[in-house]
């Protein structure tokens, strides 16, 4: 049997704030459990819920030099949904209200999380053949295992798999001060290694120690090997080219299932829909105060309010957006400038906008069951779980040509009759405009036409069980 640990710093239903969370908490429950033994390692958060923190068992303690002191290391563990977690303790580090602090702080605390991960594994006696670090805060990982680890045989031949959510965050900060508290040697710190323009970047680290990088879409691969998407690492990507590989993440789909969700007014399945679909709306316009007319067409975001997603796109033609026959459902938190934008326009057009500025999980579901189409305009992103959501619920998506979204969402064709979604190519705001207006040309004078898209959208399968698949081949050749 092959053993994987994931190491990572956060992971559902423990810790979220991003889709890194879903992804860790999702993923290992789809291996063949047959053939592989997957376990996870995360912080011990204070603010991790109460009622999981009193299932921890305590297995032991030690104390592990770091950053010129001895510290305390705990080691909690769990069983959930059939996987077996590790939490690494220390008050010093991971309590507060919530994750993620001042970027000085965080990264000494995932530095030491990521020497604190490998350092417990003997204790509790799980020697993994593959570790599978994610995103930043685990980028020091494969770095320890070449370096202070290597000469314990417990940690010999132990393969490492580095997965990049989002290349844009890298632990960056001086030389001096990673040094410091990593206890690495100058070694390590030369352009070929950890050295980025004159600092230390921890992501690179564990880009250029791992056996294989990985990301979460194939078009993501691609992209990140060129300067627009590249954050200032395309030269190492390009470089490790032969070892990057693109694996599109997926979504729980007991989770995410419209034939069984309890958040929703009214369940229904592919084939329902047409009749099902337009209560979870009514409902929806009801809650939110919008008019109540079950043929307007409704479209949904739910998002981080940022650049990256898009929304200077539609800042700069919100004004005609709100201009058509449509109602526009948001949801989520951000910059402060969309935020208010967004509140501006429910205030100036309330039978029409709403704008629920806060995160909502039960309020998400309503949005992915209740909208007709769902906007997704994003600058960049490397593999996106909205679309799929919507998808999920034949909610069907409007997006830019980027990442996951080109992988995910196939653009409607009108001659072929093909097509899961519209989508536009250039980062443009009249484009994404004409998209959303053909959409809506589609939805209200060719209404049989686009119930078949949202069709075949509730059956193209984005669940994890092809991309677990992949994961397993490539723990396979390594």
């Amino acid at each position: 049997m092959k053993k994987i640990c994931f190491i990572a710093s956060e992971c559902v239903p423990f810790i979220k704030t991003g889709g890194l969370a879903d992804v860790v908490g999702s993923l290992p429950k789809y291996f063949d459990k047959e053939k592989f033994d997957v376990r996870v390692i995360i912080p011990c958060y204070t603010c991790i819920p109460e009622k999981f923190r009193s299932e921890m068992k305590d297995h032991s303690h030690f104390y592990m030099y770091y950053n010129g002191r001895d510290c305390y290391v705990g080691i909690r563990e769990m069983e959930y949904d059939g996987i077996h977690y590790y939490f690494i303790d220390n008050e010093d580090y991971f309590s507060g209200a919530k994750p993620y602090t001042d970027m000085y702080y965080d990264l000494e605390k995932f530095g030491f999380f990521a020497k604190a991960s490998l350092a417990i594994l003997p204790v509790v006696d799980f020697r993994p053949d593959v570790i599978h670090c994610h995103d930043w805060q685990a980028g020091l990982v494969p770095v320890h295992l070449k370096d202070g680890f290597a000469a314990n045989p417990f940690f010999q031949g132990i393969k490492t798999v580095t997965t990049i959510h989002n290349l844009k965050f890298q632990g960056v900060w001086d030389i001096k001060t990673i040094q410091r508290f990593s206890g690495l040697s100058d070694y390590y710190f030369t352009s070929d290694k950890l050295e980025h323009y004159n600092n230390g970047n921890m992501l690179k680290g564990g880009l250029v120690y791992s056996d294989v990088i990985t990301t979460v879409s194939e078009t993501y691969a691609q992209e990140i090997q060129t300067p627009f998407y590249g954050e200032n690492l395309d030269g190492l990507m390009r470089a490790r080219n032969n070892n990057l590989v693109g694996i599109v993440n997926g979504i729980d789909y007991e989770v995410y299932d419209p034939a069984a969700d309890t958040m929703i007014a009214k369940t229904y399945s592919a084939e329902t829909f047409r009749k099902d679909k337009v209560k979870n709306k009514t409902a929806l316009q009801k809650e939110l105060g919008l008019e109540a007319n079950p043929k307007a067409m409704m479209i949904g975001v739910v998002s981080r309010l940022t650049d990256q997603k898009g929304f200077d796109l539609i800042q700069a033609v919100m004004e005609e957006i709100c201009a058509e026959n449509i109602q526009l459902v948001v949801l989520g938190t951000g910059e402060a400038k969309y935020e208010d934008m967004f509140r501006y326009y429910a205030a100036k057009y309330p039978e029409k906008v709403a704008a629920i500025i806060k995160y909502n999980d039960a309020m998400s579901h309503k949005i992915y069951a209740g909208c007709d189409a769902f906007l997704m305009p994003s600058l960049f992103e490397p593999c996106g779980l909205s679309q799929l959501m919507s998808l999920r619920y034949g909610t069907v998506p409007i997006v830019r040509e980027t990442g996951g979204l080109k992988d995910t969402v196939q653009a409607f064709d009108e001659v072929a009759k093909t097509g899961t979604g519209f989508s536009f190519a250039n980062y443009n705001a009249h484009e994404m405009l004409d998209t959303i207006r053909y959409a809506v040309k589609i939805y209200y004078d060719n209404k049989r036409e686009w119930n078949k898209i949202a069709e075949r959208a509730m059956k193209t399968d984005y669940s994890w069980k092809a991309s677990a698949k992949k994961y397993e081949d490539l723990y396979e050749t390594l």
